[in-house]
């Protein structure tokens, strides 16, 4: 049997919803898998071209592989005792750079062992996978469920909502040719904070949630302005500031780090988007980066698989 995925791209944060707020972004990674040989491989194409990471320690394999635990899959269908798969993937989503690259990855393998193996997993349960293996649901919530998603940790478990994205703005994402470490990022982050920050970061988040609804611009540009992560991150992506202040002069709501960088996203009305998306990319472009710019103005939709004989997915850019 073999499957097919394609799954999009995302944007977590987006200002004060650190790690639990995220929106999928129309860019795109698709993957097939074919079961037979020994052990998994994994071919890539696109901008996963420059990966460089063991089979068995690549996110297709290990989303791959919980997904064959969580089912109850036979040692041999995971590729550890004499059965394998090889999984051939492409992608157009920037790695390491705010867009859920990660995220795609181990939603893909997850959801390709579900359908290949006809493990019958919920999509809770490869939400579940996915955090797990992630740290953190807000960046595998939208590539999932597609849209704008509100992740939360209860006593009983995650549970997701999606969120309403008003039609009078738009996302705009530019994103610079050199990645951050996501890890180096999560530990610039403090252990603590003051109660009165703690304050400040709970009224912007929820001023996040109602102004993605509304489009309404004084909330959209408190929320835009994080102190939970921003303040300690900033600093690791060169021309930060210049870039978040054009966005500002050209008319945006605001502008702040998608995921940890090292993209950076802006808010503005569909109106002001050209204005604003051209700004940022002149003010990298004044600090000598040739960033590139994704618009994003409609929900985009989330991951779909479908299972035939035999899929065909080049290798070969999007």
């Amino acid at each position: 049997m073999t499957a097919r995925v394609r799954v999009p791209a995302s944007s977590s944060n987006l200002g004060a919803g650190f790690d639990c707020i995220g929106v999928a972004v129309d860019r795109w990674l698709v993957a097939s898998v074919t079961l037979g040989g020994t052990g998994i491989s994994i071919r890539r194409g696109g901008t996963l071209s420059a990966v460089r990471v063991r089979a068995d320690q690549d996110l297709f394999t290990r989303g791959f592989r919980a997904a064959c635990a969580a089912g109850g899959a036979s040692a041999a269908a995971t590729g550890g005792g004499g059965g394998g798969a090889t999984i051939e993937a492409v992608s157009d989503i920037p790695v390491g750079c705010g867009l859920g690259s990660s995220a795609a990855a181990i939603v893909a393998g997850a959801l390709l062992a579900d359908a290949a193996l006809e493990l019958r997993l919920s999509r809770a349960k490869i939400l579940e996978i996915g955090t797990t293996i992630e740290g953190h649901p807000d960046n595998v919530a939208p590539a999932i469920h597609g849209g704008a998603v509100l992740s939360v940790h209860t006593p009983a478990g995650l549970v997701c909502s999606s969120l309403r994205l008003s039609p009078t703005i738009e996302l705009l994402i530019a994103v610079p040719p050199f990645p951050n470490d996501t890890k180096a990022a999560r530990a610039a982050l403090p252990h603590t904070l003051p109660h009165s920050d703690a304050v400040v970061a709970a009224s912007r988040a929820a001023a996040l949630v109602q102004g993605l609804a509304t489009g309404d611009g004084a909330l959209l540009g408190a929320a835009l302005d994080d102190v939970l992560h921003v303040p300690f991150r900033r600093a690791r992506i060169p021309g930060y500031d210049a870039v978040v202040a054009a966005a500002q002069k050209a008319g945006a709501f605001g502008a702040t780090l998608s995921g940890a960088g090292s993209a950076i996203l802006a808010i503005a009305t569909r109106e002001r988007s050209a204005a604003v998306g051209a700004a940022m990319l002149a003010a990298w472009r004044a600090a000598g980066v040739v960033a590139e710019l994704i618009r994003s103005s409609h929900p985009v939709p989330g991951a779909n698989v479908s299972r035939v004989s035999q899929i065909p997915v080049s290798t070969e850019p999007l």
